[in-house]
């Protein structure tokens, strides 16, 4: 029986072993073999590792992002409803100590919280980082027009660009889907 076995591992092709118990026509693939880890539609992990990292960041770094501006979003949205008074300098064309500019800086607070929420959710992920972009291509045309070109504007403008790549189509990860 042992001589059997050792001539069926002689005859197995290279990189396979049988299966347990020796069955002839039922073959693993061996772990030691690169190629047969593959998947198909999975990065390649068994190269380098500038080529494990350029992997792996192609598959989570849409997840990354799109959590980071969750992030930032959820921490505007949280100071904009927790004062509202420091944000109505903010509100084009309305006097700040108006009611209006802490009901408008309210509503804006709780869509950037609502935002932040379905980002770090992946719910509706696309949507969100669109409509996340419009809100932030209007806060950018707003302290333009009204500040000029600053430090604050330029961190805005960078969001926006976030913004604008994660509304677009890639494959992100943990995202609630159909």
């Amino acid at each position: 029986m042992t001589a059997q076995r050792s001539s069926r591992a002689r005859s197995a092709k290279p990189g396979t072993r049988l299966a347990a118990g020796g069955r002839p026509g039922k073959e693993e693939t061996s772990t030691r073999d690169p190629a047969a880890r593959l998947v198909p539609g999975q990065p390649d992990v068994t190269g380098s590792l500038p080529v494990r990292a350029a992997a792996l960041t192609a598959a989570w770094g849409p997840t990354t992002a799109r959590m980071l501006l969750g992030l930032v979003l959820g921490w505007f949205g949280y100071h904009e409803l927790v004062q509202p008074a420091l944000w109505t300098g903010y509100v084009p064309l309305i006097h700040p100590q108006s009611a209006i500019a802490i009901v408008l800086v309210l509503a804006h607070g709780w869509l950037l919280l609502m935002l932040a929420v379905a980002l770090v959710a992946g719910i509706m992920a696309r949507a969100a980082a669109a409509v996340a972009a419009v809100l932030l291509l209007e806060i950018v045309i707003s302290l333009t027009v009204t500040a000029g070109l600053s430090d604050l504007t330029l961190r805005d403008v960078g969001v926006l660009g976030l913004a604008i790549i994660l509304a677009g189509p890639s494959k992100q990860r943990l995202t609630l889907t159909r």
